[in-house]
């Protein structure tokens, strides 16, 4: 049963009483409530640490992917801006059957080899007069733009002037963006 207490028996418990007993308890307790304080801090710096080398590894993976992806479109522009032709990327395997490695590396040196034949003969008949020029194109400098500056301006070109692009540019420097929107624009489809 709960006793009534006049508010001078509460004020000496809050103020005497209380304050005195935790003190006499303390040389005992305080030990143990530091040990377990410790022991939740150490779990949660544990549990932080792991969710952070996580994180680092997480990140790392995502910036090296970023930077080779960065690495690979910055060839790809210098590439088309310094006049140099990537090799073509070979066709995927047929389902069925899987290419050995040394197959798959066969059939990438045939296809830079032929990619590099075809280039040099592209240069040497433009060096002779024989190959076609840009000169006859319907986009001016077209030699000094970038693929995706030619693309921007195909879509305004009749069909005889993208047929003279698609030409050149398949003589010279093959670039796949724009003989595929030349493509695009001469069977009628739409971006």
């Amino acid at each position: 049963m709960t006793e009534h207490k006049s508010p001078l028996d509460q004020a000496l418990d809050v103020f005497v009483y209380a304050p005195l007993g935790l003190a006499l308890s303390a040389r005992q307790e305080l030990p143990r409530l530091a040990e377990r304080g410790r022991a939740q801090a150490d779990a949660q710096v544990t549990i932080a640490r792991m969710v952070g080398k996580f994180a680092v590894t997480m990140g790392r993976r995502e910036a090296e992917k970023a930077v080779k992806e960065v690495g690979e479109r910055l060839e790809e522009v210098l590439g088309d801006f310094l006049g140099g032709r990537s090799a073509p990327t070979p066709p995927p395997p047929r389902p069925g059957r899987a290419r050995s490695e040394p197959e798959a590396a066969r059939a990438q040196a045939d296809t830079s080899r032929r990619s590099a034949q075809a280039a040099r003969a592209a240069s040497e008949a433009a060096s002779n007069g024989h190959g076609p020029s840009a000169d006859g194109l319907a986009i001016p400098g077209y030699d000094s733009l970038a693929a995706s500056q030619v693309v921007q301006r195909l879509a305004g070109l009749s069909s005889e002037e993208l047929e003279a692009v698609r030409e050149y540019e398949a003589a010279t420097r093959g670039r796949k963006t724009i003989l595929n929107r030349v493509a695009q624009l001469q069977a009628g489809v739409a971006p």
